[in-house]
């Protein structure tokens, strides 16, 4: 990582490309499905680091329920739905395309 990147702040969820449907987007509605961040909280300013940090705690929850949403208890997965749910609406309302590749920059 260049020294430039460690100390370039994230826009946040909402002025992520297409309102966050990037990796950065998903670590951040993940870490809202588990509690970690309140909803509310967009990550806007947060350090490189402090989206790792974010990252590892998600991937630890993720872990117990072997990564599958299916294996999530019913009010988790009634809030993953929920959650993605509501950012793809957003996404397509500002012309997101699922079948396009994008690159989370």
């Amino acid at each position: 990582m260049t020294q430039k990147a460690r100390h370039q702040r994230y826009v946040g969820i909402h002025n992520d490309l297409y309102g966050g449907m990037t990796d950065t987007g998903k670590i951040i509605r993940d870490a809202w499905v588990f509690g970690i961040i309140p909803e509310t909280e967009t990550c806007e300013g947060w350090l490189p680091q402090g989206i790792e940090s974010l990252w590892e705690k998600v991937q630890a929850e993720w872990e117990k329920y072997g990564f599958r949403v299916s294996r999530l208890p019913p009010e988790l997965q009634e809030r993953f739905h929920r959650i993605q749910n509501e950012a793809i609406a957003r996404a397509r309302a500002a012309g997101w395309d699922p079948d396009t590749y994008l690159d989370d920059e």
